[in-house]
């Protein structure tokens, strides 16, 4: 944090590699900024239990740009995927090696895009976060990197996603493609709508069409709207339980979202959306003719919802924090229930 940051003299860069790599001040770095022989401050990352602190000092600002330490957000981009991979498979009696190839593509893709995603809403929010308690903490906000060093970076993100995408069919290349729009105006959103975690949600699901058109050619629109409709309402679901940490914050600094919209009516109104992100999952799958392992999967997610909604504190930062990654649960067992169907099939 910039605000406890302190200096504790001119120390040469080769110096404080090397204490750095001796163990020998590593805690005392931890809350520190190094002062060189140029009079340049050197930021040094916020103690932290992650493993990125075990990286060579240069790339942490870098990692924790991506939020690869937390890589639920990875996980809830790379689930309607999964679930659109799966169903296609399971709908066209593909051999293991199709779902197993574009799963492990889109894996790469999610876990590369999230990234850059990160990155597009770290350079557009580098002011407020600075405001925000929570965000305070983020290498671009502490100016551990510039925004310059930020664009390199995002430009290296965005090449890494082109050639993922690029192993597509053209058809799955123009879709892919057409989904930056969204992604790159959502950190604008909360500044001029109270529904940014919508914007998300059209951004976050595009796999369940992206994926189904991956390994047939072409997408199945009357299987995928309801499936891409049902991922929207899960992602205001998990999105509204995520901005309810900083809805305080938010009211000073003008930002807006679902959880000032929603207020004392959240829990019923994110039942409500739970239920309807179920039910048109449900409906997706009753138009691909997915069977009973499909349907307990949805059980399964519905009740994972219903738990997290049921013990959510919508007053406490860390419960919400419990909440939202446990809403990932919800999207692991549709997907399972997707696995289990195509496993069946094959037997």
């Amino acid at each position: 944090m910039l605000a406890r940051q302190c200096s504790f003299g001119r120390v040469s860069l080769r110096t404080s590699s090397i204490l750095s790599r001796s163990g020998i001040l590593n805690n005392f770095f931890s809350l520190t900024s190094v002062r060189t022989s140029s009079n340049k401050v050197v930021s040094i990352s916020p103690a932290s239990s992650s493993w990125v602190e075990r990286m060579p000092l240069r790339l942490r600002p870098y990692m924790y740009l991506t939020r690869i330490d937390k890589p639920i957000g990875t996980l809830l981009l790379f689930y309607p995927c999964t679930w659109s991979i799966t169903m296609a498979a399971y709908s066209l009696h593909t051999p293991v090696t199709t779902p197993l190839l574009y799963t492990v593509l889109f894996g790469t893709g999610a876990l590369v895009m999230r990234g850059a995603g990160c990155t597009i809403n770290d350079m557009w929010d580098q002011r407020l976060d600075r405001a925000v308690e929570r965000t305070r903490e983020r290498p671009l906000a502490r100016d551990d990197i510039t925004q310059r060093q930020a664009l390199i970076f995002l430009a290296g993100q965005l090449g890494i996603g082109l050639g993922v995408l690029l192993q597509l069919n053209w058809y799955s290349i123009l879709l892919g493609a057409s989904s930056l729009s969204v992604v790159t105006i959502y950190p604008l959103m909360k500044r001029i709508t109270h529904w940014p975690q919508a914007v998300l949600g059209l951004a976050f699901n595009w796999g369940a069409m992206l994926g189904w058109s991956a390994v047939a050619g072409a997408v199945d629109w009357h299987v995928c709207l309801p499936l891409y409709a049902g991922g929207v309402c899960w992602t205001l679901v998990y999105d509204s339980i995520y901005a309810h940490q900083d809805k305080k914050d938010d009211v000073t600094a003008g930002i807006r979202s679902t959880a000032l919209l929603f207020g004392t009516q959240s829990r019923l109104i994110l039942s409500g959306l739970s239920a309807s992100s179920m039910s048109l999952i449900t409906l997706a799958g009753y138009l691909n003719d997915q069977t009973a392992s499909f349907y307990l999967g949805v059980s399964l997610a519905a009740a994972q919802l219903a738990r997290v909604l049921v013990r959510t504190n919508f007053d406490e930062r860390e419960s919400c924090w419990r909440g939202f990654v446990g809403c990932g649960w919800s999207g692991f067992w549709v997907w399972a229930g997707a696995l289990g169907d195509y496993a069946c099939g094959l037997l």
